[in-house]
């Protein structure tokens, strides 16, 4: 039981002599019966307060899968959508700018920017641990689907969606998987003005592409030579949508090509693999508590960025990008996209469409049998980042714990039958 607070229910007049009676005589006893809950029709005063059961975390459901021909559903309720979009509208038509903070109106925020370096710094650390551990742990991705099996095989179980699935009887068609396997890129559109200029049809073949985390460090006050940024010190005005002034005009820099530098691959997943070696064995285990280490740090530093600085996630694919407002590229070939002619149908992203977590099969015993789809309901889930570190001698952090149902004994498969 979670105590919340000792709960008084007065009886009004509006209520019968009878309930009335029946009231006083819970008020005097309540004392002796904790945990209990009386609802009653009427509202309860904030001076009020209740008892509540304690819910468990023991064991939490899968989280569910998005179908594919509908959009997604907005992080951020519609109807506050319109009401932030009628006041917008209501100050621009008095001629009131609209009032707008850091980073907003365009500068930085000062207690963000060790935090865009400590998630910088973690990503990098992130892509180097699980390069070294990949030569280690052996990963199967699916060629047809978007399924991932940390394992020395891959599994059993038939839930393939790809295009050849049913003359495989929904079987995974398994390859050795990469590094993109584990970590998902998702990159953005590199942009030296994020408030300047939008990104065109015609002209997002002008600007390099990185991975979205790194893009939203670089906004957040990280500085990169090969991928500078404009820092402001003037802020922007805007009335309504319309920019006012952006703070002069400034020549934007030649990009920088890709080939020509090393440096830059730190923070890329590409031919990572081939740019860190086999660790000794004996350093597995360091290398992969470290790893998931970083792994939590970049969660939690990219959730507290993204609740200034604006990201923006197609509705219907899952094309990102970091700046007040999306691009024009006309890219998207999702979910009715002629209706919009391939233009994206922006929203405010989540940490997931960001940094998705690959959801995998959380496999106990490495050396024991392959998942058996007869028991896929006793086995649990789990980022494949924290499957692969976990795997390699990670302890196991306890925001995973219910998800992977570590607490539930899988039965042979002869004695399926006899539960319940």
């Amino acid at each position: 039981m979670e105590f919340i607070g000792s709960y008084h229910l007065s009886a009004s007049n509006s209520y019968s002599p009878a309930f009335k009676f029946k009231c006083q005589q819970f008020d005097k006893c309540r004392l002796t019966l904790p945990g209990v809950i009386l609802c009653a029709n009427r509202k309860l005063r904030p001076d009020e307060y209740v008892w509540r059961r304690n819910q468990s975390t023991q064991n939490v459901d899968f989280p569910p899968k998005l179908p594919k021909k509908k959009k997604k559903p907005f992080p951020i309720p519609f109807k506050e959508i319109k009401q932030s979009g009628k006041l917008d509208k209501k100050l621009a038509s008095k001629g009131i700018e609209k009032p707008l903070e850091p980073p907003k109106n365009g500068l930085l925020v000062p207690d963000l920017v060790p935090v865009a370096y400590e998630v910088f710094d973690a990503w990098k650390l992130l892509i180097k641990g699980l390069s070294q551990l990949l030569h280690v742990i052996p990963i199967y991705g699916c060629s047809e689907c978007s399924e991932v099996h940390v394992a020395k095989t891959g599994h059993g179980i038939l839930d393939c969606e790809g295009r050849t699935s049913s003359t495989r009887h929904s079987s995974h068609a398994w390859v050795k998987g990469s590094i993109n396997d584990i970590l998902v890129p998702i990159e953005s559109y590199h942009l030296f003005d994020p408030f300047g200029k939008r990104i065109m049809h015609d002209t997002r073949f002008e600007y390099d592409r990185i991975p979205a985390v790194v893009e939203l460090c670089i906004q957040a006050g990280v500085d990169i030579p090969e991928y500078p940024s404009r820092r402001r010190n003037n802020p922007i005005r805007m009335l309504g949508r319309r920019v006012l002034d952006r703070g002069g005009h400034l020549e934007e820099p030649e990009p920088f090509h890709f080939a020509d530098s090393s440096s830059i691959n730190d923070f890329d997943t590409y031919r990572a693999c081939e740019r860190f070696p086999c660790p000794p064995l004996s350093n597995v285990p360091k290398i992969a508590q470290e790893t998931i280490n970083a792994y939590q740090i970049v969660r939690k530093g990219v959730r507290k960025l993204m609740k200034k600085y604006t990201v923006k996630a197609c509705g219907y694919c899952s094309e990102v990008h970091v700046g007040p407002w999306g691009h024009n590229a006309k890219l998207c070939g999702s979910f009715k996209h002629q209706w919009r002619d391939g233009k994206h149908g922006w929203q405010d992203a989540t940490i997931d469409e960001v940094l998705p977590p690959n959801y995998v099969w959380h496999v106990r015993d490495t050396n024991g049998p392959p998942i058996a789809a007869a028991l896929r309901r006793y086995y649990g889930k789990a980022p494949a980042v924290v499957e692969v570190c976990v795997q390699a001698g990670a302890r196991i952090p306890d925001e995973y714990k219910p998800m992977m149902r570590l607490d539930i004994v899988i039965p042979d498969s002869d004695e399926v039958g006899m539960i319940a």
